[in-house]
Parts: C-alpha cells; structure tokens; sequence
C-alpha cells in the first residue's frame, strides 16, 4: 500500500522574507539591474511585515494582495508558499557560491566588490577574505587599495563582535503575536511587553513578558505548547521560559491579580534604574522584588506582623499600578523609556522630568518617499494614507537626480511632480470644504507638501541649485555616497547643508544602519553647534533600521539648542508607522514636544521654512 503524500513544512513569514532577501543578494551578485534586485528586497521587507501568515493562506486557496509585490514575485511567493520550495531560488543557489553570500554581511563589501573578488582571486568566505586582506593580495586587484584592504578587516571585526539582537520592527511582530494569542487564555486579563523592548532600546535581546491571571497553570501550560516553540527552557509555577525556532528566548511571568505595580517596575528594568530604586527602598526601611516591598527589621530582616505565632508571613505592601509604586519611595512616575539610570532618579527627586513627547503631539511627517523614485505606493497613495493618520501635512521627500541608483529626479521631473502635488492639494481642499472630508484640526486640514531629499555630493555641493531649491515647500539633505571620506571631509559635505538658506532639516544625519553600518565619522560637536546657529533641524529617523539620530546622541544635539524633526522615511504606506519608533527614541532622548519642529502646526512650519535665510543673515 502506497504511503500518503505528507503535505511539505509550512514556511513562516520570516522564512519567506529570509528566501527572498537572499534571491536579491544572489542577483546583486550576478550583477543583474538594480531594479531587479531592489524589487526582492522590497518583497521581502513587504512579507516579513504582513501580519497574516501568508504560506498558510496560500495553501488554503486564499492568497492575499501583498503592497509592493508585483505579478512575477507573487508567483512566486505562491510556489514557495504551497510547495516549501522555488525552482528559481534553486537554480541561484546552483550558480552562486555560498560564501559569497556571507561577505555582504561585512559593512561597505557590496555586490560589486564580491563579484570582483571572486572573480579575480577565487575568494568565496569570509576566512579566505581575512587571509587576502591580512596577506595584502586585495591591493593587487584593480578597484582595490591598502585601504580597501584595512576597511575590510576592520568591517569583519565588527561583524564578529556584534551581538545576536533584533530590530525592533523584528521584536514587534513577535510580541504583537505572543500577546494576541495569550490573551485569548481564559483567566488572563492582562498581558504586557516588558524588557528592554517597552524601554524601546535600539535592539531587542530575550523577550519578557508579564501576564495577569487567575489560572497560573492553564497558562504556562499553554504558553510552552505555542506554534514555532523549539525548546522549553523550564515551566514552573509563577513562570516559564521558551525559545522560539529559529528566534529569541522569550520568558513569561506571572502576575497575581491586582499587584501588577512592582512587576512592570521590575521586569521592565533596566538593571541599573531598579539597583537605585532598592537603594531608596532600603534607606526608607524595605525590600523591593517584584513581589512588593517588604518591611526591614533593623538587622535589615523583614518584619514580621504580629505577635501571634500563627502570624509569620512578613509585611508586604502591594500597588495595583506603576504610579502607586513609585510614589510609596516617594518619586513621581518615571516614564519606562527613561529608566537607564541617565539622571532620571534625580530629575524625579527634584520635580524636573521632561513632559516627554508623545505620537498624537507630531502634526505632521517632513520625510517620505513615492514609486517616483524608491518608494513603493504612488504619491496619491502615501497622501491618502497620511491623512488618515490625521495629520494635518505630509512631506513628499523623493530623491534627487544624483542618487540614479534610487532613481533621483531630474529638474523636469521635479517640475512635473509638483503639479501632481498642486492638483491633490486642490482636490483636499475641495473635499474639505464640501464636507467629505474632515480637517485634521479645526483650523486646519490635510495638505501635501511637496520637498525633496537633497542629496549632498561628495564635494560638497547640494544636487540643485538654489533657484530650483526655493521653489520646494520643505527640504531634508542627507549623505549617501562617498561615506570613506575623511572626518572633515564628511563634516564640511553636512556643515555645507545646513549653511545653505534652503535646507531645513538633515535627514538621518549618522547615515548609520543598525547592525549594518557604522555611522558616519563627523565632528558632531561642530555640526551640533552649526545647526543650532542656523536653526537647521536634526532628523530622528524612525525607521528601525535606522534609529538616527541615536538616543544619545539627540540628547546632546538638544543640550546643544538644536532643533529635531521626527520623521517616518516611509517607502510604503505601511512605513508611516517608523513614527512609533522615532517617537520612542525621542523619549529615550528626553524629548520634549517643543523641541519637535513637526509638533509645529503647517502654518507653523511654512512660516519657520521661509525664515531660515533671514535667520541667517540676522546671525552672520
């Protein structure tokens, strides 16, 4: 008798996405078009964000539209879903050697360069790179010089030493997850991210989680036996602990109904914010755990109440709430973003914690992007999607013509995509006054402006000229190329922009890529103190591939008097949602609203624009 057909594993979305991003790394490889590879990266950004598991929706006959994904990957994305392999991804992995895939990950090794050095000396891993370059035979290879060679080993220790962390887009989709099915348990009604990831630091180790139930075991029960569980690290009573196939160690505690107060403190951390918050507990005669706060005889043993022998359990006072807890040791709520041990217990102690800022208080967004260069959804499209956000303006910010590889507009494609602007600014106004369409304020609706992001050259000059610059509504500059160049080179290519009477803001002006690249190297006290002289805004980028300015940094371009502006980079629609982020680091930041030029109403802001050239001369 024959054997049943076994259907093949179902792929998670992360399993996709992995596929695809490496089928574009093949083809950058091969040295196929930009386009070509440039469109399985977007596919494969588009996938892992889906919040539906698309294999299985496949399998089951009803695929879904996926943003940005054309007919040919969705084919596809369809064979792979339903089959658990692709022809296509099978005959690349046949022409390309593995190890070539392993050298894009070393910081500034592209495409070009591994073709280069397989070609031209066999190299096919990273061991062989470290060798060629530590012998010096990379200096023989035309392209390549003794600096190509010293970049390379220092791009490999890097890519050595850093750690196994996610993103956060990455640590959001498992947490959204996790939630959404605990939740579902009877008896739970409260499930909360803690950790690092509701700090919101730049990158996400294990997961913690704190649940609030009336049936521990039913739970922990549940929790270990979850799809996509590889190992359960212990089960106990009061918590358990998992690894995800494939992902990170995720660790669920129990909360008894109504003392969630001092588990959100404890499990939220960091370490060193929670070590001065028992020191304070200690001084005032207690013990702080997550459990509560216990009372301390004067050998500093817990009190016990009562007199009676019966009467043995210690006094333990209990909070409901954060708020609760952090006023029994007499200090206001500290925000969990703050909770470094940055000089948050003392601006706490002394009354001074920033007002931080918050999602609702951004009027608007000064960085985007469209299909008419990198972007994925149209400029109608992007608008559209703003507005519903209730934002009162969006800033179309596509690039300039010398960045080809982002297909940069040239003058006259800039002409023609302002009356694009023009012509959906009117029909916003239109659909306002008619009444089929709210304002995004009272006094104020829904406008596209229209900027560019000005690319800014290796020799320091801007991609238009000023009488082109003058006619745009808003313009954020930004360094792409020629990032080896030295340290006042690169600091006088910035200094050079934020001089100019018609750049506002600098857009993620580290250039970094968390995990990926290394920031640039600028003279960041000198560029602090030159954007706050002309009053040129300073981007946190929200994109978490990004997170630039880092947290630290904006902290002192602040101390500095400098101006930040909050911006998504949206490629698609879905991107706009990078304001979580870039509003999470702010607040990491110490970022208060008036220090946000997008918190300014567009009135606010156009009027802000058009006065950077008399600041300038006002200020010499």
């Amino acid at each position: 008798m024959p054997e049943a057909e076994v259907d093949p594993p179902l792929l998670s979305n992360a399993d996709l996405a992995t596929i695809f991003h490496e089928i574009g790394d093949m083809l950058e490889v091969k040295g196929e078009l930009v386009f070509k590879t440039v469109a399985y990266h977007r596919a494969a950004d588009a996938i892992a964000h889906e919040p539906v598991e698309l294999a299985r929706l496949y399998r089951e006959g009803n695929p879904p539209k996926v943003a940005g994904v054309g007919q040919a990957i969705s084919d596809k994305l369809a064979e792979l879903s339903r089959t658990g392999r692709l022809d296509f991804y099978d005959r690349l992995v046949a022409e390309v050697p593995a190890g070539l895939l392993g050298l894009l990950r070393v910081p500034g090794v592209g495409p070009k360069t591994v073709r280069i050095l397989y070609e031209s000396l066999g190299i096919d891993g990273l061991d062989e790179l470290r060798r060629a370059a530590q012998a010096g035979r990379l200096r023989t290879v035309k392209g390549l010089s003794e600096k190509t060679e010293a970049s390379i080993l220092a791009g490999i220790a890097s890519l050595e030493t850093r750690s196994n962390r996610m993103l956060l887009g990455v640590a959001e989709a498992l947490v959204d997850g996790l939630v959404a099915e605990l939740s579902t348990i009877p008896g739970v009604s409260r499930v909360e991210p803690a950790g690092s990831y509701r700090r919101r630091r730049e990158t996400i180790g294990d997961l913690d989680l704190l649940a609030e139930t009336t049936d521990a075991g039913v739970l922990v029960q549940h929790f270990s036996g979850l799809p996509g569980v590889e190992r359960v690290l212990g089960a106990g009573a009061h918590k358990a602990a998992i690894r995800l196939s494939g992902g990170p160690q995720v660790d669920l505690m129990i909360m008894p109904p109504g003392e969630a107060g001092t588990y959100l403190i404890h499990f939220t951390g960091s370490k060193d914010h929670n070590i001065r918050l028992l020191g304070i507990a200690r001084e005032r005669g207690w013990s702080l755990s997550e459990k509560g706060y216990l009372r301390l005889a004067e050998e500093a043993e817990p009190v016990i109440r009562g007199t009676d022998a019966r009467s043995t359990a210690p006094e333990l006072r209990t909070f409901s709430t954060e708020e609760e807890a952090y006023a029994f040791l007499g200090l206001p709520f500290i925000e969990p973003e703050l909770r470094e041990d940055r000089g948050e217990i003392e601006a706490a102690q002394a009354g001074t914690l920033p007002s931080l800022i918050r999602l609702v208080d951004l009027r608007g967004d000064l960085h985007s992007h469209s299909d008419w260069s990198d972007g994925v959804h149209s400029i109608e499209q992007m608008a559209e999607a703003a507005r519903a956000r209730g934002h009162a303006y969006q800033v179309l910010t596509d690039h300039t013509r010398s960045l080809a590889i982002a297909r940069g507009l040239t003058p006259d494609r800039v002409r023609l995509q302002r009356a694009v602007v023009a012509q959906l600014n009117t029909r916003f106004e239109r659909e306002e006054a008619d009444g089929r369409a709210p304002a995004a304020t009272p006094d104020e609706g829904f406008r596209l402006l229209h900027g560019c992001e000005l690319e800014i050259r290796a020799d320091a000059t801007l991609d238009y000229d000023d009488d082109l610059l003058a006619q745009y509504d808003v313009v954020v500059a930004s360094v792409h190329v020629g990032r080896s160049q030295t340290r006042e080179q690169l600091t006088q290519r910035v200094l050079a922009a934020i001089r100019s009477p018609y750049v506002d803001v600098i857009a993620h002006p580290a250039g970094r890529k968390v995990q990926g690249r290394d920031d640039l190297n600028l003279d960041w006290d000198l560029v602090f103190a030159e954007a706050a002289r002309t009053g040129t805004a300073l981007e946190m980028n929200g994109s978490d591939h990004r997170l630039d300015l880092a947290d630290q940094r904006a902290r002192r371009a602040i101390a500095t008097g400098c101006l930040l502006a909050l911006d998504s980079d949206a490629h698609r629609i879905e991107e706009f949602r990078h304001l979580e982020w870039a509003v999470g680091q702010a607040r990491r930041a110490w970022v208060e609203p008036a220090m946000v030029l997008n918190t300014r109403s567009r009135a606010e802001l156009l009027a802000w624009v058009a006065g950077k050239a008399t600041r300038l001369a006002a200020r010499g």
